[in-house]
């Protein structure tokens, strides 16, 4: 049985919003180090450390952009409203301001690059709508939580692996929806 393209996009937007809860359970049990009342941290690269929840992050940029490719603008805008408020919700209290913020100002600056790009190519909209949408997450969280940049490095590979990863499977969608006149 095969989704409709309506299915596919709630699909899409159901694992958008599951990756705002993941992301902060990660943080708070998953890592290679945890920090006494703080984050749990992973390698991303040598020698630099992430929260683990980053990976979630990179991956609700990728799904926003499919959840607009299936369901329009839309509902990447209301996912992005309501995604706010959960991300505002499950913050620890100290971060809630931070996240939210955050996670608001970067996917809005991933919908305004993806939705002139999304023409042009899709793996290429997706592509440099999440690093705009990644760097400025980091940027904006770090430095409402923390004053500083200081882990920036880390928090923007941690996005970028995880977007990445999802790029063969855009790469495939799209080619699917071009063999089925969708494109």
């Amino acid at each position: 049985m095969q989704l409709t393209l309506r299915q596919q996009g709630f699909a899409f937007l159901a694992s958008f919003a599951l990756c705002i809860p993941a992301a902060n359970w990660l943080i708070g049990n998953v890592g290679t180090f945890c920090v006494p009342n703080g984050p749990c941290l992973i390698p991303v690269a040598p020698g630099i450390m992430a929260p683990s929840g980053v990976l979630m992050i990179g991956l609700a940029l990728v799904l926003r952009d499919m959840v607009q490719r299936r369901l329009g603008v839309g509902w990447a805008f209301g996912a992005i409203l309501a995604g706010t408020a959960l991300s505002a919700l499950l913050a620890p209290p100290s971060l809630v301001l931070a996240s939210a913020v955050a996670f608001l100002i970067s996917e809005m600056a991933d919908l305004a690059v993806y939705t002139p790009l999304q023409k042009r190519g899709l793996v290429r909209a997706v592509l440099a709508s999440s690093l705009v949408g990644l760097v400025i997450d980091s940027a904006f969280f770090l430095w409402l939580a923390f004053g500083n940049l200081d882990l920036l490095p880390g928090q923007v590979l941690g996005k970028l692996w995880m977007v990445l990863a999802a790029l063969p499977l855009v790469h495939w969608l799209r080619r699917r929806d071009t063999a089925q006149g969708l494109a």
